[in-house]
């Protein structure tokens, strides 16, 4: 045996060793079931094959344009006071559908260019245009408009991920969805509680730590009454939990409008319990925030503070001394769940905008197991076959093929151990055409083989001939396959996805078994045999 041909055969059984490994790890035994353990543990199934959800959620990016535009508003309101310039209202005439677009009524035509400077220097996102009766229209550049719209989809998309993720979803597909607009689709493998994954996927959990100015009241009627029926115009009434003990479902609180802390400066927030053994929400402040929440609280000791979520009052405690970066939600008789998931909720950031779920497919483990069981047998019994047909059309050299075809298909499912890719039913059928393609090469190597054989060459001389020519055709019909397989990717879906990247790495692993590991096993066999002797083939 030269030193070339075992250099090739370590570099094949290294291979083989690898991809073994890439299937199985290290199982905790040789039996049956301990390999097929070993084999879910390293080769993750898709939805449907395992069974789970899949849902289609619309992103309301409205929701963050108004957010940009009530800014823009309060920014105005103050430019105006600053700069004396008078007018009689302002306002978003259609929040719903416009929601991008300022009105401001009553301007005096001589505050006109104090007004445009106002809009150019505090609100350089925004161009503004006179109206008719001293009227103005703010509105936000279309550049900036679909940016806004676009990020907030972003945002949601990976606030959604990092709650999912979380939750312990195993390979979840959170993607957009390229046949909507402002869509995002996700798959959830497996899932047996998907009632309580939507729920915290929707959830906004906004949270805000205000002033308390007054309180609590048991309708919005008498706090108006207490305040001589208009509230001041540094603060607003939102609903809360009663107070501990009292038989009211809900009462009404008067806030600030300015928040000490919002969600946004939140560093950390874990699941707790209160000084009642009560499951509750501690939550850390960044840097930033501890310093800000210090200063408030620093110039309002002995007054009170509410824990606004998603615009309800959650709690109201008692400012004793300076906070500094540490506080905890409690009340509203949570439960340990509940706390859990508002926990992973505020660690994950508030949704940017509303969502609302468009469709709802559920995939039984059932299916999935029917799915799997009809895949298999689809690709053992054409493995079979295609194997059973090698031996018979070619002889001894069928087996040749037949050993290519498995060590193809061994790196295949160890590509897929090693890097998480989920395996859908049409990622089986990515595997299926990875062995038709494996036949199509040795089809095309052999046949020329045969050809140089029919035409006197020797045995050596034929199959180096036969490799050398096949190999031009074998390449081209690989890359071409392989760019389409690419595009498949890159604008597909997640089960074309999967489709797509089974076939193209199958497709690297034919090279390297029909071209390398095929004719290594041709110049063994040929080394065996006396000169002159006839090749079966």
């Amino acid at each position: 045996m030269s030193r070339g041909f075992a250099w090739k055969l370590i570099v094949i059984l290294a291979t083989l060793l690898i991809f073994v490994y890439g299937i199985f790890g290290i199982p905790g035994g040789v039996s049956r079931s301990e390999l097929l353990s070993a084999l879910e543990k390293r080769i993750s199934l898709g939805l449907d094959l395992k069974g789970g959800t899949h849902l289609i959620l619309q992103v309301h990016v409205n929701d963050a344009v108004n957010v940009d535009t009530d800014n823009a508003i309060e920014i105005l309101k103050s430019g105006m006071r600053s700069s004396k310039i008078n007018y009689t209202e302002i306002s978003k005439p259609d929040p719903a559908t416009h929601p991008e677009q300022i009105v401001i009524k009553g301007v005096p035509p001589e505050s006109s260019s104090d007004l445009r400077s106002l809009v150019q220097d505090k609100l350089p996102d925004y161009e503004s245009n006179s109206g008719a009766n001293n009227s103005w229209t703010v509105t936000m550049k279309p550049t900036i408009l679909a940016d806004t719209k676009e990020r907030a989809v972003q945002q949601a998309k990976q606030t959604i991920e990092n709650r999912i993720n979380e939750l312990g979803v195993s390979e979840p597909i959170v993607e957009e969805h390229g046949l909507g607009q402002y869509q995002i689709l996700v798959q959830l493998p497996g899932v047996d509680d998907p009632a309580r994954v939507k729920n915290v996927m929707q959830s906004t959990a906004l949270l805000e730590i205000k002033q308390e100015l007054g309180g609590p009241y048991s309708s919005q009627e008498s706090a108006l009454q207490e305040h001589s029926g208009v509230l001041p115009a540094d603060a607003m009434l939102l609903p809360g939990h009663a107070a501990p003990g009292s038989d009211e479902g809900q009462q009404w609180y008067l806030v600030s409008r300015a928040s000490a802390v919002r969600g946004k400066d939140l560093r950390d927030a874990q699941p707790s319990r209160d000084q009642n053994g009560q499951p509750s929400v501690s939550f850390t402040l960044s840097n930033e925030g501890g310093q800000r929440f210090y200063s408030f609280t620093s110039q309002h000791v002995s007054d009170s503070l509410a824990v606004v979520l998603d615009n309800r009052v959650q709690e109201v405690a008692s400012i004793r001394e300076p906070i500094r970066d540490r506080g905890e939600i409690s009340g509203g008789r949570m439960s340990e769940e509940q706390a859990k998931d508002l926990a992973l909720i505020l660690r994950s950031g508030a949704l940017p905008a509303g969502i609302s779920y468009l469709e709802e497919r559920t995939v039984g483990p059932s299916l999935g197991s029917d799915s799997i069981r009809a895949g298999v047998r689809a690709a053992v019994v054409g493995m079979v076959a295609v194997l059973i047909f090698m031996l018979i059309y070619y002889r001894w050299a069928g087996v040749n093929a037949d050993v290519a075809l498995l060590l193809n298909l061994i790196i295949l499912l160890g590509f897929l151990g090693y890097t998480g890719a989920t395996l859908t039913l049409p990622g089986i059928a990515g595997v299926i055409l990875t062995v038709g393609m494996g036949v199509d090469s040795n089809v095309l190597i052999f046949e020329r083989i045969r050809e140089e054989l029919r035409n006197g060459k020797t045995p050596p001389s034929a199959v180096e001939q036969g490799f050398r020519h096949a190999l031009t055709t074998i390449i081209d019909t690989h890359v071409t396959t392989i760019v389409s397989a690419i595009i498949l990717f890159l604008f597909g879906t997640g089960p074309v996805k999967g489709f797509a990247v089974t076939l193209s790495f199958g497709l690297f692993a034919n090279l390297f078994t029909a071209v390398f590991v095929s004719r290594v096993i041709f110049d063994w066999v040929l080394s065996r045999k006396r000169v002159g002797e006839a090749l079966s083939i």
